[in-house]
């Protein structure tokens, strides 16, 4: 059990990113790593991971709505998903891979719609307090690539269609974000092909995992 984690032996890893980063291909990958070194592992997602969550998950990225009511109903999903899917997994030992946590609700609800970010962080400290991920992998891409990437893909969600002065505050946070704890982020540029990001990530999480069971 890791000193940095005394109460769960699990590892949590988020993978963060704008709309059209990539980040599903990667966060398969890394799960399939860890897989691959013995480790017992849950892939999940937010908002979602659980029955009710998926089903504000559908409310959120299809009816309009403020932007405080969003972050509510983001944190509302949250509850359920940490109560039942992420510590339980994480008390068992297994390690969580999550497509997005809190990082995300900062950046967008955040620095994307304004909502002030004292709130967001009263709510994430009433919600999952002391639990945060070990670590945080931000899959970097310019609005305007993302964007191109979109056009070729399924019909767009609510968020998916936000605009690109949007999606610029959105990066914006999250670099922010990562900027301020270094420690705890790793930065990845989405550009990249699909190989060399995946290999990034692979080497990353190699020295999470040894950091992790050595202390």
């Amino acid at each position: 059990m890791s000193a940095l984690n005394p109460y769960r032996p699990g590892l949590f890893v988020a993978f963060e990113g704008i709309d059209g980063a990539g980040k599903s291909t990667q966060l398969h990958a890394a799960a399939a790593f860890l897989q691959s070194a013995g480790r017992k592992v849950t892939l999940t997602r937010e908002p979602g991971g659980t029955e009710i969550g998926e089903k504000i998950r559908d409310l959120l990225l299809r009816e309009p709505m403020r932007a405080p009511t969003e972050a509510l109903l983001m944190f509302a999903a949250r509850q359920e998903h940490v109560l039942q899917v992420i510590e339980p997994a994480l008390l068992d030992g297994t390690d969580v891979v999550c497509d997005r946590f809190t990082a995300a609700t900062l950046a967008y609800q955040g620095g994307g719609k304004g909502v002030p970010t004292e709130r967001l962080q009263a709510l994430a400290r009433w919600v999952h307090p002391g639990l945060c991920p070990d670590c945080i992998i931000l899959i970097d891409v310019p609005p305007e690539v993302a964007a191109q990437r979109l056009a070729q893909a399924r019909q767009r969600d609510r968020f998916e269609q936000e605009n690109l002065d949007f999606f610029t505050r959105v990066r914006a946070h999250y670099l922010q974000q990562a900027a301020a704890a270094p420690e705890k982020w790793l930065v990845v540029d989405g550009t990249q092909t699909p190989e060399a990001v995946q290999n990034l990530i692979t080497q990353h999480l190699k020295k999470v995992v040894d950091h992790f069971d050595s202390q």
